[in-house]
């Protein structure tokens, strides 16, 4: 059974909820603004799972995700279904004049990369 991690992060920007909720609730899109993530697809016969590949130097990783929960300006929950195995939840929060985003994501450690 492989050892799993967690991390949270959590930022603030000056951008309206709407704003930062259509930036990060566009999965495909997030290529442009996460330079890990090499790609993210959504198959026209299945919204609700997602194709992603990382890439970071020599190293790549690819899964599928199926999202468990969205509620608008307010979470996004997903677990993998195949590939990298992980688990997370993005929240918003409205501050009026700003937003906060605070991200959770559980993986397991990959095999190559041993303990």
């Amino acid at each position: 059974m492989p050892d799993w991690l967690e991390h949270t992060v959590q930022v603030e920007v000056e951008a309206p909820i709407d704003l930062v909720w259509s930036l990060w609730s566009d999965l495909e899109q997030m290529p442009r603004w996460m330079k890990w993530i090499d790609s993210v697809k959504i198959p026209p016969d299945n919204p609700d799972i997602s194709l992603w590949k990382l890439k970071t130097g020599s190293l790549e990783f690819s899964w599928q995700s199926r999202i468990l929960k969205v509620i608008p300006n307010q979470i996004i929950q997903w677990e993998s279904v195949d590939g990298l195995p992980n688990q997370g939840a993005i929240r918003f929060y409205d501050r009026h004049n700003s937003s906060i985003v605070k991200m959770t994501i559980s993986y397991a450690i990959p095999g190559i990369l041993g303990k």
